[in-house]
């Protein structure tokens, strides 16, 4: 069964500033969904909101799971239930091997696989491959002295063991180089569409990443709110124009 995001009327805010002005939106799995805006338009705090982050405060509005409010579940729930943010700036974690971190978050999601540690060793170890990732960087600490593309290559290794069904990335295309860029973004979609499909939304500001993975809805947000949806025609037409003709077209 598909597993359906939705967003109503959301409001938020941090530090008594608000960010979020009333977002709607919905996801569902097997969708690709791209969200487009310039700097400081709420698009990483809306993805922050999604997953649970307790510095924001939601002030009117709410996060429904297949009808289910969640509005208030603290992020781990939300994350079992199928949700999975990657970071924009993915956090250096000196001490903890990322083969510790992807083994400990992987039986959380998959408690009844039966492989064994070796076997399991093995099966992150192809995964990595396919993604054309060193495959020392597993018994290195979690980003420790990782380049830009190897920090996003682990966000996209992490995603495809565990699967979710609905996955929030948040610029991963940021600081990338154009061979970086292309590699990520062919890692990325063959993991997002593998069987069975993911949700996607997949938050940039620029069209460059979306021509090696053609989304199916094209949204822009600027001030907190969504303002326009489209295909992928959209996002072509903002590369070619800038985001000011959709201000002013308002």
């Amino acid at each position: 069964m598909s597993l359906r995001l939705e967003l109503v009327d959301v409001h938020a805010e941090i530090e008594g500033k608000e960010i979020l002005k009333g977002v709607s939106l919905t996801v569902e799995q097997g969708r690709f969904h791209a969200l487009m805006g310039p700097n400081g338009s709420g698009k990483t705090t809306l993805s922050r909101v999604i997953m649970g982050d307790r510095r924001y405060k939601i002030t009117k509005g709410s996060i429904l799971l297949d009808g289910e409010d969640i509005t208030n579940l603290p992020a781990h729930e939300r994350a079992r239930k199928g949700l999975f943010l990657t970071f924009q700036n993915p956090v250096e974690l000196p001490g903890v091997k990322l083969f510790t971190l992807i083994r400990s978050s992987y039986l959380v999601h998959h408690p009844d696989d039966k492989r064994s540690f070796q076997e399991f060793i093995t099966y992150v170890q192809s995964k990595a491959r396919l993604l054309g990732m060193d495959t020392s960087l597993l018994s290195r600490g979690v980003n420790e002295g990782f380049s830009g593309g190897e920090r996003k290559k682990s966000e996209i290794l992490q995603m495809s063991l565990i699967k979710p069904r609905i996955a929030i990335i948040d610029e991963i295309d940021s600081g990338l180089d154009v061979d970086a860029l292309e590699a990520v973004a062919k890692s990325l979609k063959d993991t997002i569409y593998t069987e069975p499909k993911m949700g996607v939304l997949l938050i940039t500001h620029y069209q460059r990443i979306l021509k090696y993975l053609a989304p199916d809805t094209v949204h822009v947000m600027m001030d907190g709110r969504i303002i326009k949806s489209g295909d992928y025609s959209l996002a072509l037409k903002i590369e070619e124009r800038g985001y000011e003709w959709i201000r002013e077209a308002r």
